[in-house]
């Protein structure tokens, strides 16, 4: 009987008791910066709609709302940033729905419209399902999400970098990415699919960098100083480097699609790439039980799920046009691809745009006289002259 208890005690994993206590919190932190977020984008947004429907000329910058977003949203990214250092790579990544749901709640709640019921329930069900099944979605994955726990020294990343696993998944990412990158550049391949891709494979390095780089930061505050080694800078580099060339491709994008349709596949996109990434650079997974994963991932799709109806709804922008397009006249000029933003009068019509004058251009037109009389005051004064206006007679 003690043999049998041995072996279905060896059976189930080992996992230390302080590993739950930072899991917690680097999900707590993480919810906590992206609800930050999320608020410092509605009070910087409410900011700006205050100042273009007030007289005031100052500059949003020079506005204490405008401050008061920028501080919250410095305090959510630090938030995120602290959460990579105690919790996995791949429970922190999905939490960014978190954020979807309360930018979700927030817009509601600022909508200054009057609505029906009818058309209420018909516009925002979507909404609220899509926010109920991201909501089951993270209590699913961050429940059955790994469990791991290791110190990020720089003794530790160097052995992860060096790895034949880490070295692989590197290789195809820079195959992957310079392949994407040429259709992108060369092809003139401006799919969403292709510029999101290209996101996703840099976000994936971003957010191991960002736990090396956390971590090897708050072992420094701790009394094991880690600064002092190259590994530290590299990835501090490596960081800063796709990160920035991220915000690129994502404003490139921005200018072309929709920002629906991007911040719902960015999700998908970035978090599939993270989890992998964390899986293969920190074996987050070689732990853990297969009826955890498969949970874990059924979380993350039922999470997908919620983030693309909560996006679905949404309403997509429309350009506005201050005059009547005429591309498809091949008969009239266009001056669209001369950078302007007007077009011009057509055959020297008094109209605006391309608006013709209802009055033909080759009817005649007449002169007549009306007698203007100045007012006479106590002084001598002689009569005014007469005048000549113009009057739309037909001969």
């Amino acid at each position: 009987m003690a043999q049998i208890g041995a072996a279905a005690t060896s059976a189930v994993p080992f996992t230390d008791p302080s590993s739950y206590k930072d899991n917690l919190i680097g999900t707590l932190l993480a919810i906590f910066g992206n609800l930050l977020i999320s608020v410092s984008l509605s009070v910087q947004k409410y900011s700006h709609v205050r100042l273009a429907g007030s007289k005031d000329s100052r500059a949003y910058y020079c506005t204490k709302t405008w401050w008061c977003g920028l501080f919250l949203m410095l305090a959510g990214e630090l938030g995120v940033f602290s959460s990579y250092a105690f919790a996995p790579l791949s429970l922190i990544t999905p939490l960014s729905a978190v954020s979807t749901i309360a930018t979700s709640i927030l817009g509601f709640i600022f909508i200054r419209e009057k609505w029906k019921p009818n058309e209420f329930l018909r516009r925002y069900i979507f909404s609220f399902f899509g926010c109920a099944l991201t909501i089951i979605g993270t209590y699913l994955f961050v429940t059955f999400g790994p469990n791991t726990h290791e110190k990020l020294s720089a003794e530790n990343i160097i052995k992860h970098v060096i790895g034949w696993p880490v070295l692989l998944f590197l290789l195809l990412e820079i195959i992957a990415f310079c392949l994407l990158l040429y259709f992108y550049k060369t092809k003139d391949a401006k799919y969403l699919m292709v510029i999101l891709l290209l996101v996703a494979l840099l976000g994936s390095m971003t957010v191991v960098t960002v736990k090396a780089v956390s971590g090897m930061i708050v072992l420094t505050i701790q009394g094991s100083m880690q600064l002092t080694y190259p590994i530290f800078y590299v990835m501090f580099v490596c960081m800063v480097a796709t990160a920035v060339f991220q915000a690129t491709f994502l404003s490139q994008a921005s200018q072309i699609y929709d920002a629906a349709q991007i911040a719902c596949l960015n999700y998908i996109f970035s978090t599939i790439f993270a989890i992998t990434a964390g899986a293969i650079f920190y074996l987050e997974f070689n732990k853990e039980q297969a009826l955890h994963i498969c949970m874990f991932l059924l979380g993350c799709v039922i999470t997908f799920a919620g983030v693309f109806l909560i996006t679905r709804n949404r309403k997509k922008s429309k350009s506005f046009e201050p005059y009547v397009a005429m591309d498809t006249m091949p008969a009239l000029p266009n001056i669209h691809d001369k950078g302007r933003t007007v077009q011009p009068d057509y055959n020297g019509s008094f109209s605006y745009g391309a608006l013709v004058n209802s009055i033909p251009s080759d009817e005649n037109y007449t002169p007549a006289t009306l007698a203007i009389v100045q007012e006479q005051h106590n002084s001598k004064a002689s009569l005014a002259p007469f005048y000549q206006v113009l009057d739309h007679k037909k001969d």
